[in-house]
């Protein structure tokens, strides 16, 4: 069921007097949404929970303030089972719960991968009451026999769609498959995909529900903007935005493990203090990385969607989507990062020209006003800094300075013009700072909004649409008017269609979800909308020049052919004709059969001299390219001939009781053959 929310405070939610005050020393004064509708019903009921809110809205608390003041301590058993999806959720959960398990004295722990098991197998051996784990180092230990679930009275789901997208369900399924009957399940996601319902169903007995409405997903953020950026200008976009907030302390999402390394470089090159964090950095690395961004030693911190789920600090003032995401989901996962407790936050995105129709899709999406805005110019940047600096001596003068200073300052001031000395002082130690020409110029560019967009669907005339029938579908399944349908192609297994901007997002959901799941609409590609298929890399052609030369060397090779012939006629030597090399009769050694040798240009009478007056002549030629043409040309031609003497002699058996040999020349000829193979 849905609830609806009422202003209430922690007192009237039903908590003990250590759970409020576990509450005061944490500094809440107001629950959050998810809290007001959860906490009610796990004090109550017995029933299963599914409750769905964003990220960052106080899920931890809203199932661990509950949990724990139902919980008795010393009961030598777990009690109660966190399942989150990675390694980073796993600490902050645990971290949270200990804070509020102040007075009740139970014992927590988390098990994750990445860390030292031999120190997670000695805590479970103790005896512990909440375990807080990943679901695959929970379910090695239960395999191992060192986490026995049979007496949980509480399994939490905390995050479910994410450890549906990372491909957790199976070891969720089987995890749940070891717990008692008696247990309750309390599920926690920020979406609800399809998946996520056939669990609760097979899994979850007298299920509640309860729901913060979409509309408010992001009504804690107090700004959110986007600016148009070309893809190559966007590091300079985000130093230009760093460098104008005097306080930036935030996290810069990108889409991959390599951009963010080299965005982390790039920015630490520069001066800024950045790290990195992904799904490839060690888990000791990890944990020191958070810990100097949680207290402000590092004040950017770049990342991929992996560390959106696994970052819990509350003071950020920006979150900057250097790439767009994937999907809705992602990009408010990401912008829950800030804008948290009652503080203000900002959200920035940079879209390109081609990711424009997708981001304006999810802006449709989470229904959310998201304004455009211009880049600070290099100006404004450089005048905000010189506030700054201004602002800076005063405070710093207001304050008794050191007598070493002093002196200093008196000789300076004594050999010198005190403008020009103050001057020379700020230039040394501003100088980059309040240089405009440090910051290269961004180009600017247009977005079309009013045009056509390019659809590609993956479906085609051997699946039974022809032109008529995707007509049909455009107009009676997506709402399109016949004016709005242009530029029609159908192929065998795909076809494209050009149907107006505004509408390109809305046509692709609703195809898709015609189709059951299966994706068949996207958008065309940019470079692959010309009624072709999507199809391979072209190879390397040969240019014309390369061309020229090889024919060029060729022509030479022939020429040179010619005239060595003649010389040979020449000389009375008259040319073997082609046949007179199969039809001689081989000749014996003592041994063996002597194996006829193939003839070569090399063989000839004055071959060297030749070679040597025609290298001289035409400038140098590669003869040994030419005699490696020449072999495999005379050895093809005599394999040839081979196979086609074998196709006319046939295959005789030479077996016992076969006929004899017959004598003459052609047995001379078989036996030689014979002995060749």
């Amino acid at each position: 069921m849905t609830k609806e929310i009422n202003e209430v405070t922690f007192a009237d939610l039903g908590l003990s007097d250590e759970m409020l005050a576990a509450v005061r020393a944490k500094g809440f004064e107001t629950p959050t949404a998810i809290q007001k509708l959860t906490i009610p019903l796990l004090l109550e009921g017995t029933s299963d929970i599914i409750a769905q809110s964003q990220t960052g809205t106080g899920k931890t608390a809203a199932f661990g303030l509950p949990v724990l003041q139902r919980l008795e301590a010393g009961r030598g058993s777990v009690q109660a089972i966190v399942l989150v999806p990675t390694r980073e959720l796993a600490l902050q959960a645990a971290e949270e719960l200990q804070l509020l398990n102040a007075d009740k004295h139970l014992s927590i722990t988390a098990i994750y991968g990445g860390a030292a098991i031999s120190e997670q197998l000695r805590r479970l051996k103790r005896g512990v009451d909440v375990v807080v784990g990943t679901p695959g180092r929970v379910l090695d230990h239960i395999r191992r026999g060192t986490l026995v679930l049979d007496n949980v009275k509480y399994l939490v789901l905390d995050e479910a769609d994410e450890m549906l997208n990372m491909g957790f369900v199976e070891d969720v399924e089987e995890i749940m498959s070891h717990t008692g009957g008696d247990r309750r399940v309390l599920l926690f996601s920020a979406t609800m995909p399809e998946r996520i319902v056939r669990l609760a169903e097979q899994y979850m007995r007298d299920t509640q529900q309860v729901r913060v409405e979409s509309q408010n997903m992001t009504a804690d953020l107090t700004n959110q903007i986007y600016f148009e950026v070309r893809e190559s200008d966007k590091f300079d976009a985000l130093t230009r935005i760093i460098d104008v907030e005097p306080d930036f302390y935030g996290i810069v999402f990108c889409r991959t493990k390599i951009d963010c390394d080299a965005l982390a470089t790039r920015l630490a090159q520069r001066g800024y203090s950045a790290e990195g964090l992904h799904g490839d950095v060690s888990q000791a690395m990890r944990e020191k990385i958070l810990r100097k961004f949680r207290e402000k030693v590092v004040n950017i911190l770049v990342a991929t969607d992996v560390a959106a789920r696994g970052i819990d600090v509350s003071n950020l003032s920006h979150v900057i989507n250097y790439a767009l995401p994937q999907d809705t989901e992602s990009y408010v996962h990401r912008i829950g990062r800030t804008g948290r407790a009652g503080r203000e936050g900002t959200a920035i995105t940079f879209i390109s020209s081609s990711e424009y129709r997708r981001f304006n899709g999810m802006m449709r999406d989470i229904q959310a006003d998201v304004r455009k805005e211009q880049l600070p110019s290099p100006q404004d940047i450089v005048a905000m800094k010189r506030a700054r600096i201004s602002e800076d001596l005063r405070e710093i003068m207001q304050e008794e300075m050191p007598a070493a200073y002093d002196d200093m300052a008196d000789e300076i001031l004594a050999e010198h013009d005190p403008r020009k000395a103050l001057s020379a002082l700020l230039r040394l130690a501003f100088r980059s700072e309040l240089d405009e020409s440090s910051y290269p110029e961004i180009r600017s560019f247009s977005v079309d909004r009013k045009g056509k967009a390019r659809l590609f669907l993956a479906i085609g005339t051997k699946d039974g649409y022809s032109p008529r029938k995707i007509v049909d579908l455009l107009k009676h399944k997506c709402g399109l008017r016949d004016k709005n349908i242009d530029d029609l192609c159908v192929r065998d297994t795909f076809s494209f269609v050009s149907v107006p901007f505004a509408d390109a997002e809305a046509v692709i959901g609703k195809i898709n979800r015609q189709s059951r799941g299966r994706k068949i609409a996207r958008m065309a590609d940019p470079e692959n909308n010309d009624r072709k298929a999507p199809r391979k890399a072209p190879r390397k052609e040969t240019s014309e020049a390369e061309m020229r030369q090889v024919a060029s060397q060729m022509d030479e090779a022939m020429e040179f052919m010619e005239r060595a012939m003649s010389d040979r006629r020449a000389e009375g030597k008259p040319r073997r004709k082609r046949e007179d090399w199969n039809d001689e009769p081989c000749r014996k050694r003592e041994d063996e059969p002597r194996r006829k040798q193939p003839r070569r240009l090399s063989d000839e009478p004055h071959f060297d001299e030749a070679l040597k007056e025609e290298g001289e002549s035409r400038g140098g030629f590669n003869w040994d390219a030419f005699r490696k043409f020449e072999d495999e040309l005379v050895w093809e031609r005599q394999s040839s001939s081979k196979r086609a003497e074998k196709k006319r002699a046939g295959t005789r058996s030479v077996r016992k009781g076969s006929s004899p040999l017959r004598t003459g020349r052609a047995a001379a000829k078989r036996i030689a053959r014979k002995g060749r193979k």
